[in-house]
């Protein structure tokens, strides 16, 4: 019965691409450790960090499709949940360097000591232990994401205004976090990390563990997304993407729906950013960058928004485009972005999933569906309360 919840309704390419990346995790792992240096079919340790960050930005470009491609929801600010997961995993690494920093303070980060920081501010304990740093990767970006969007859909703020005002959270933030009062490092952000779970986090054996960590995670998270959006909370969330006012007059609690998704959406977003920092050694204010949350809204669109595999295919092209690009002319990449942004909108507005065959469209049909079955029922129940007074 489980399996059945699990695997109906999938699309062929969703499956096509969870397994494509179960086949990716077996092979960089083997041909990282178990594959001599010397072999052609050795897998560098550069590699494994390239494509554990890259499956980060794709379980980042999941978050962002539940939540635009199925609620309608646009936020040009869901970098700032990543790197707010991000924070909160780079401060249980900065607690396990412990004694071995710089100036060997046991109780301190380096940045403080600089500082002149006496004593660890209160809302840094307990992040020396790992669980309690894994429920602030969970708790913080998912009470910040209630209270935003109990704020923002109480007074029924959507399109694009929704938009703006998400990019100025993120933008705030960012501010925020570059101030050395935070606490958080300043413009340096956390880094010089040693080990995660006792670990050394430069053994090959660790970053292969964070790359299959960082797989499975991605897997996990489109498999909870798209129970959602299969559920008949999904379906609902369908209606208020297309028809929010009829779907808001046949009864349905609108705001509670974003509100719920939206949170949902901040967690995943939070998670990838967690396992994002360990891989890539710092987590510094530049996340929070507006341009950042943007550049993720274009992982979704190149993909194909509405289906969920199709960010993930995106996030991987657009990532790999990037780092190829950015290595010959670094400069030019902004200008890349916006023109491939502009090309993908103009003739390909499903994305690149549409290159791959004319894909079903049960999103709309089950629309049109819901909004015609509520209708229905709404009509019936007033016309039996009718019959009961006459």
């Amino acid at each position: 019965m489980l399996f059945k919840t699990l695997f109906a309704g999938h699309e062929r390419g969703g499956l096509i691409v969870m397994l494509a990346i179960v086949l990716m995790l077996l092979w960089v792992s083997i041909g990282n450790l178990a594959v001599p240096a010397s072999s052609s079919w050795h897998v560098s340790t550069y590699t494994v960090t390239i494509l554990g960050k890259f499956l980060t930005y794709a379980l980042l470009a999941v978050s962002i499709d539940l939540i635009w491609g199925y609620a309608g929801i646009l936020s040009l600010g869901h970098g700032a949940f990543f790197a707010l997961g991000g924070y909160a995993m780079g401060m249980y690494l900065m607690r396990e360097i412990g004694d071995r920093g710089q100036y060997g303070n046991p109780n301190l980060p380096d940045f403080m000591v600089f500082l002149n920081w006496h004593e660890l501010p209160w809302y840094w304990y307990g992040f020396d232990h790992f669980w309690f740093a894994a429920l602030m990767v969970l708790l913080v970006p998912g009470i910040l994401a209630g209270l935003f969007g109990w704020l923002a859909f109480r007074s029924k703020v959507s399109g694009v205004y929704f938009a703006i005002i998400t990019q100025a959270l993120t933008y705030a933030l960012m501010l925020a976090f570059f101030r050395n009062e935070m606490g958080f490092g300043g413009n340096n952000g956390l880094t010089d990390f040693k080990d995660i779970l006792g670990f050394s986090i430069t053994e090959n054996s660790t970053r292969v563990g964070l790359f299959v960590a960082s797989g499975i995670a991605l897997i996990l998270g489109y498999f909870i997304a798209q129970a959602i959006v299969r559920s008949r909370f999904g379906r609902v969330l369908v209606a208020i993407r297309d028809a929010e006012p009829r779907t808001r007059a046949c009864g349905y609690p609108v705001a509670q729906y974003k509100l719920v998704v939206f949170v949902i959406s901040a967690m995943l977003a939070a998670v990838a950013g967690a396992l994002y920092v360990p891989q890539v050694g710092i987590i510094n204010p530049g996340e929070f960058s507006p341009l950042s949350s943007i550049e993720a809204v274009a992982w979704v669109a190149t993909g194909g928004r509405g289906s969920l595999f199709g960010p993930i295919i995106g996030a991987f092209a657009v990532n790999y485009s990037k780092t190829q690009l950015t290595t010959l002319a670094p400069d030019l990449w902004p200008f890349v972005l916006g023109g491939l942004f502009i090309l993908v909108t103009v003739f390909l507005p499903k994305g690149l999933i549409s290159l791959l065959g004319r894909r079903k469209k049960p999103v709309e049909e089950s629309e049109t569906m819901v909004i015609n079955k509520a209708i229905k029922q709404e009509t019936s129940v007033a016309a039996d309360r009718k019959t009961e007074v006459l």
